[in-house]
C-alpha cells in the first residue's frame, strides 16, 4: 500500500493556532491541573430560549430534510431585512448566501474568485484563518500592519502601499479578532477613498462582532458609508457571537449576484446546505427580540475594563482599550529578554505564552499567530471571577520574571 502523503495544497497551510492552544489547555486539565483557558473566542452565554424553541418547533414540523444549498428562502428574507434595518443596505435574496458558519463564507468567496498569483490584502493583526484560506485558494496573502499606536487599524497610506495590479481582495474585520479594534465611519471613508481609486480590488468585510461594541461606539460597515464600493463588496456576518450560537454553525453574507452564484457552485460540491434546523433557529434570531444584545454587550464591556486594568497592572505589559469584540491584544515588549522561573529566556511572545501556561496554567494565544509580535490575545468571554483569577496569575508570573 502506498504511504499517505499530504496534497501540495494542504502543505501550504497550518492548523489553527487558537484551536491548538485550547487543546493543550484541555490536556493539562486532564492531568488534574486547574487551567484557565482564555484562548477560545466563544460567548459563555446560553443561546436565547426563543431561538432554541424555534429549533424545536422546526424539528416537530419535520424541517429535517435537505434545503437549498445556500439557505432557505425564509432565512434569506430575514438576512435581507437585517441588512436593511441595521446597516441601511439594500439586497435581494438572490444576493444572499448562507453557509455552515462564518468561516465557510470566507473560504467559499476565496475559492470562487482567487486564482494563482492573485493577492489578498490582510491587515495585521488578523484572524488566524484568513491567510490560510487565501493559500488554500492558491492566492498570496499580503500583510498590511496596523500599529498599536494607531489602534491596530489599517491606515489609508498603508493600504495604498499594499495594493498592486495583482490585488484581488482586501479583507476588513471590524471589530477585530484579535485586537477588538473597530473602524469609525470616518476611518472607513478614508479607506474607501483609496479603494475608489483601484476598481480591480474587491472588499470582504467580516462584521461578525458587529453587535459587541462599547462606550457608545457607532458601528458602520464599508458598503454603507462608501456606497460606490457596494458593487464589489461582500458583507459577511453570522449568528455565532451576538446570539451565542457558535455551535449552530450559521454564517451569511450578501454581495454581487455573480459572486453569490459562484459561491453557490462551491457549496453544491462541498458542504451542501447548512443544518436545516439551525437555519430556522437563525430566522428567529434575526427576526425575533433583539433587546438582550446590548445587555450582553454591557457585560462584555465590564469584563473588558476589568481585564485591561488587570493587565496594565502587570510589569512589562501594555494593554490598549479596544472598541469591541471580546478580546484584548496586549504588548509584552517590556518582558522580552527576561528569564522565567524555569530558566527559559523569553525571546518571543510564543515563549511568553508557553511559560505562562506551564508556570501559572493560564492559556493565551501568542501574537505571532495573528501576524504581529510581541503581543498575545486574551478572550474575556468568561466570568469576572475567572478573569480576576487569570489577571492575578499573569501579574504573579510577570513579577517572577528576572
Amino acid at each position: 500500500m502506498a504511504p499517505f502523503s499530504e496534497s501540495e495544497t494542504l502543505k501550504r497551510v497550518k492548523p489553527s493556532p487558537t484551536l491548538a492552544v485550547t487543546a493543550k489547555a484541555r490536556a493539562l486539565a486532564r492531568e488534574g491541573k486547574k487551567v484557565i483557558s482564555l484562548g477560545a473566542g466563544e460567548p459563555d452565554f446560553d443561546t436565547p430560549e426563543n431561538i432554541c424553541d424555534a429549533a424545536i418547533k422546526a424539528i416537530k414540523r419535520g424541517e429535517t430534510r435537505y434545503t437549498d444549498v445556500d439557505g432557505i428562502p425564509e432565512l434569506k428574507a430575514a438576512i435581507v431585512a437585517k441588512f436593511k434595518r441595521e446597516n441601511g443596505l439594500d439586497y435581494a435574496t438572490t444576493q444572499v448566501s448562507v453557509s455552515p458558519g462564518g468561516k465557510p463564507v470566507i473560504y467559499n468567496a476565496m475559492m470562487a474568485s482567487v486564482n494563482v498569483g492573485d493577492e489578498v490584502i490582510i491587515p495585521a493583526p488578523y484572524w488566524v484563518s484568513y491567510p490560510d484560506m487565501v493559500l488554500l485558494a492558491g492566492g498570496t496573502p499580503v500583510f498590511a500592519v496596523g500599529e498599536m499606536a494607531d489602534g491596530f487599524k489599517l491606515k489609508p497610506e498603508t493600504l495604498e502601499a499594499a495594493i498592486t495590479p495583482k490585488t484581488k481582495w482586501l479583507i476588513l474585520n471590524s471589530p477585530s479578532n484579535p485586537s477588538g479594534a473597530a473602524y469609525t465611519e470616518a476611518e472607513l471613508k478614508a479607506l474607501g477613498e483609496v479603494l475608489k481609486k483601484h476598481p480591480h480590488v474587491w472588499i470582504l468585510t467580516d462584521d461578525m462582532y458587529e453587535h459587541l461594541i462599547f462606550d457608545g461606539f457607532k458601528y458602520t460597515t464599508i458598503a454603507q458609508v462608501v456606497p460606490e464600493l457596494y458593487d464589489r463588496t461582500l458583507t459577511m456576518n453570522g449568528v455565532s457571537k451576538a446570539y451565542s450560537m457558535t455551535g449552530w454553525r450559521i454564517g451569511y453574507c450578501a454581495g454581487p449576484e455573480p459572486l453569490i452564484k459562484a459561491m453557490s457552485k462551491i457549496i453544491s460540491q462541498s458542504t451542501s446546505n447548512p443544518c436545516s434546523i439551525a437555519q430556522w433557529a437563525a430566522v428567529e434570531a434575526l427576526n425575533g427580540p433583539q433587546d438582550f444584545i446590548p445587555e450582553r454587550a454591557a457585560v462584555f464591556q465590564k469584563r473588558r475594563d476589568l481585564v485591561v486594568a488587570g493587565l496594565n497592572a502587570c510589569e512589562g505589559i501594555t494593554c490598549p482599550t479596544p472598541e469591541g469584540a471580546f478580546y484584548v491584544y496586549p504588548s509584552i515588549e517590556g518582558v522580552i529578554g527576561k528569564t522565567a522561573p524555569s530558566g527559559k529566556v523569553i525571546m518571543t511572545d510564543e515563549d511568553f505564552a508557553s511559560e505562562l501556561l506551564q508556570t501559572e496554567t493560564v492559556a493565551v494565544v501568542h501574537g505571532a499567530a495573528f501576524g504581529l509580535s510581541p503581543f498575545f490575545r486574551i478572550s474575556y468571554a468568561t466570568s469576572e471571577a475567572v478573569l480576576n483569577e487569570a489577571c492575578e496569575r499573569i501579574q504573579r508570573f510577570c513579577a517572577s520574571l528576572k
